[in-house]
């Protein structure tokens, strides 16, 4: 490793304490002065350690309720001085300056803190970390010299580092993270920036336009800004590396997991069972996740490629899977079965005589544990609620990031406007109901056909909409699904009354769509011709 530089003083100052009194600890067995301010100090001496306090330094008392403690020349000066510089050594030498060679800082928890509800600005105010950010920025700036740790995932791997090194770091590994601490300040500013935003209004945001550097477009997003609060000027996400995945989609393409700060949810669901998780088994398990959680009653549904094959309910998990193999039983080889309900050993059992690659739910009987056990090759995942959940979601384009509130829209009964002369049956609404929520999770153009219990016909991803009814229509012939009385669910509007006419060649008795055509009352008409009944959502599901 090369330029390595002993670790000899060193500045500790954090909010979050985790882990930070085993790595003093570890610190000071190398013969490490430990500096530090408050909170940490205290934390540190009660845990054994020697420490010198800031003030001590500074020969300046901590004031105004701890808002001024390290903003001083000694701290500054020690971060900053270049040590191969002869005026830089004189100034030190003459201002009684000794350098520092490790700052440890995590800032105060603004991001935690907006993130409750009810937090007033106040609050967000006073935790919005002046000090840490300054001495990570003028740390950092001198990584040549100086190493800046902020985050306490990193205690172990430096540790690591010191002892292989005999109380030094190298060059290398002090700029990588001089590097990530750039990365935690620039975040950590856009969500003070982002927050604030939030709370100016509109003549306000109207009035900081022409300081904007970004000209007109920028004002066109402020206008935004103030019509949807959440889609702010800034946005940042923060993501924490969890392992390196062995390929992307594709063997050639390199991947791994990161997580956010939601807790919760299929990136950190707990793997009971299977060999490792790949790219794949992570976007089609989410896929399936998100598809089960819309249902209040049982459900479950098979997944491949992002589209369910098959969604069935039922009185219990046994009977709702074999609803749902039954709709496309070739396509669930090496599918994703995800359950809303805590798996039974019935269950497992019948899962296992179908090649499978994912089971997830929110918990697992210790017999179905067991049985799925038996199967090398399959994952299980225990699922905990999401918390902290993001309202947003996020795709990358070449030069920029499209942003969106998440489609969480659920369509009820009282929802439902009946246009058509015939109106439903309650077994009609409720198959209606049922192929609409599974339309939302297919790929557009979806078509959806269903009875009250299961889908019977699913026609995803095609470039016109005729096409999509007949291959879903297609599958439920292949595998002898009756369609006679069955609903067929529309994610958009029928352009055209050709859709209409090519289902009711299959037998279905009623239909679920947004609405909205310029053609609406020719499509209304054909429903009326063919003695079909009608609903209109209102809503529609895209799902590119």
């Amino acid at each position: 490793m090369s330029e390595l530089r002993k670790i000899k003083r060193a500045l500790i100052s954090v909010s979050d304490k985790t882990g930070v009194i085993d790595f003093a600890k570890e610190l000071a067995e190398f013969g490490v002065n430990i500096i530090s301010t408050g909170g940490t100090a205290k934390s540190l001496r009660e845990a054994g350690l020697q420490v010198t306090e800031v003030s001590e330094v500074t020969n300046f008392p901590e004031m105004m309720d701890g808002r001024v403690k390290t903003l001083h020349p000694k701290i500054h000066g020690a971060f900053l001085a270049l040590r191969d510089n002869e005026n830089h050594v004189q100034s030190m030498n003459e201002h009684g300056i000794e350098p520092i060679d490790l700052v440890c800082v995590n800032l105060y928890p603004f991001e935690q803190t907006i993130a409750k509800s009810g937090v007033e600005l106040a609050e967000a105010v006073e935790n919005i970390d002046i000090g840490g950010p300054a001495m990570i920025r003028s740390a950092s700036k001198n990584w040549r010299d100086v190493a800046v740790v902020t985050d306490a995932k990193l205690y172990e791997s430096i540790i690591a580092e010191l002892k292989a090194n005999d109380g030094s770091l190298s060059l290398e590994t002090r700029q990588r993270l001089a590097a990530l601490a750039y990365t935690r300040t620039a975040s950590y500013d856009l969500a003070i920036s982002s927050y604030l935003a939030k709370q100016l209004s509109a003549e306000d945001l109207e009035f900081l336009e022409p300081f904007n550097p970004l000209g007109d477009l920028a004002f066109i997003e402020t206008e935004i800004e103030a019509e949807s609060e959440d889609l702010s000027e800034y946005k940042t996400i923060e993501l924490a590396k969890v392992t390196d995945l062995r390929y992307g989609e594709n063997p050639h393409q390199k991947a791994a997991l990161y997580t956010t700060e939601e807790t919760g949810g299929i990136a950190q669901a707990e793997q009971l069972h299977g060999k490792e998780m790949s790219y794949n088994n992570y976007v089609d398990a989410e896929a399936a996740w998100n598809l089960v959680q819309d249902f209040d009653e049982l459900a479950v549904t098979i997944i491949k490629h992002t589209n369910p094959s098959g969604v069935g309910t039922g009185e219990n998990n046994l009977e709702a899977y074999k609803r749902a193999l039954s709709t496309d039983p070739v396509s669930a080889f090496g599918g994703i079965v995800a359950l809303n309900r805590a798996v039974d050993a019935e269950t497992a059992k019948a899962t296992n005589e179908v090649f499978t690659e994912v089971v997830v739910a929110p918990d697992f009987e210790s017999d179905a544990l067991e049985i799925f056990q038996t199967k090398k090759n399959l994952r299980v995942l225990r699922v905990a609620e999401t918390k902290n959940r993001s309202n947003f979601t996020y795709k990358q384009i070449s030069g920029g990031m499209l942003v969106q509130e998440k489609d969480l829209y659920c369509v009820s009964e009282s929802d439902l406007k009946f246009v058509t002369e015939r109106k439903p049956t309650d077994d009609e609404i409720k198959s209606m109901l049922l192929a609409w929520k599974v339309c939302k999770h297919v790929k557009s153009n979806a078509i959806v056909f269903a009875n009250e219990n299961q889908t019977l016909g699913v026609g995803a991803g095609q470039m016109n909409r005729v096409d999509s009814v007949r291959i879903a229509a297609m599958r439920a012939e292949r595998f002898e699904l009756p369609l006679q009385n069955a609903a067929m669910a529309s994610d958009a509007f029928f352009p055209f009354r050709d859709n209409i006419d090519e289902a009711a060649k299959f037998g279905i008795s009623a239909i679920i769509q947004p609405g909205g055509s310029v053609r609406d009352e020719e499509v209304i008409q054909a429903c009326n011709e063919h003695g079909l009944a009608m609903a209109l959502t209102g809503i529609r599901h895209f799902n590119h």
